[in-house]
């Protein structure tokens, strides 16, 4: 372990992976201990266009006894080298191995007994796949989702039309350049250079997002259509999303208090396939990274966040 890019006392490991076709390939486990006695430990992962930065949610978990675990996946954020495609997978199941190797340090080296599965937006559809493909290894035992990715943000033709005819194309030209993709205004909302209140590398989170491919979308599609058919994940699961979307195409305060990346109607509506342990909160004026809301909408994430875990993560 050494220190993090955040500074003490952030622990920083390498996960080193086996190679693909664009070489060599790591992950990065961050980790910020509690100063409390405690077996619990909770293992954050990021969403799309992400990494983990939110220092805030790291001390709020470990005030509560939690020791806080982060993992930047493949391609992501520390563990994105110069050769690499950016957030690039042909299959959301390429992330199982840190997941595995992430849990291992967790539970084995450092000993906790008990772990809190906390999923944002892709990493939230990573974390409902992995939690119901290990369900038998009993390793997780509560799950959180901020926001998940769920569906995509799109009418009914556009997803059963041009998505999957964008699908089809990644099955054979995976690194296919496809126009769209984050809006610059998402990264503006957030930002403090902008109209956020929050610092992050731009090199690892670009305001304007990466370069969509065809071959990770169709990896996207595909785990949808795999969570819409339903799972079954035996822990508890809180699903946590705005009250509200909203789409704009130019600045609009409202970037400032709804889900401008997600249709929450989606989120609700496949968060009851996940499970038979299922508790849905939506949080008024939340943006589509509920941590990064406003402050006082933020407190009620957390207030919301810990209640929860008191009654299923004792």
């Amino acid at each position: 372990m050494s220190i993090d890019v955040l500074g003490s006392p952030y622990e920083v490991r390498e996960i080193q992976l086996p190679d693909d076709e664009e070489g060599k390939v790591i992950a990065t486990l961050v980790k910020r201990p509690s100063n409390k006695q405690s077996q619990k430990a909770v293992l954050y992962v990021h969403g799309y266009c992400d990494y983990f930065f939110q220092k805030e949610m790291a001390e709020k978990y470990t005030d509560q006894g939690f020791h806080f675990y982060a993992l930047d996946l493949r391609k992501y954020g520390r563990s994105l080298l110069p050769h690499q495609t950016p957030n690039f997978c042909k299959n959301i199941e390429e992330y199982y191995p840190e997941m595995d190797r992430s849990l291992d340090v967790i539970l084995n080296e450092d000993g906790n007994k008990q772990v809190l599965l906390n999923g944002h937006s892709t990493g939230g559809l990573l974390a409902s796949l992995y939690a119901h493909d290990t369900r038998d290894q009993n390793r997780i035992s509560a799950l959180f989702l901020n926001s998940p990715f769920f569906e995509f943000n799109e009418n009914l033709l556009a997803r059963k039309v041009l998505l999957e005819l964008v699908s089809a194309i990644g099955t054979k030209k995976p690194y296919r350049k496809i126009p769209g993709g984050l809006s610059e205004l998402y990264g503006q909302s957030v930002h403090k250079d902008f109209k956020g209140e929050w610092s992050f590398n731009t090199d690892w989170k670009p305001i304007q997002g990466f370069q969509l491919r065809a071959g990770w979308l169709k990896a996207i599609l595909d785990a949808h259509k795999r969570l819409h058919a339903g799972l079954q994940i035996p822990c508890p699961i809180l699903v946590m999303f705005s009250n509200q979307s909203s789409w704009v195409n130019e600045w609009d305060d409202n970037l400032l208090c709804s889900d401008t990346i997600l249709n929450v109607e989606h989120i609700s509506k496949y968060a009851d396939v996940l499970g038979n342990h299922i508790t849905k909160v939506r949080i008024e004026n939340g943006m589509h990274d509920l941590i990064l809301s406003a402050p006082n909408v933020r407190r009620v994430v957390y207030e919301e966040l810990f209640t929860w875990l008191r009654a299923y993560v004792p």
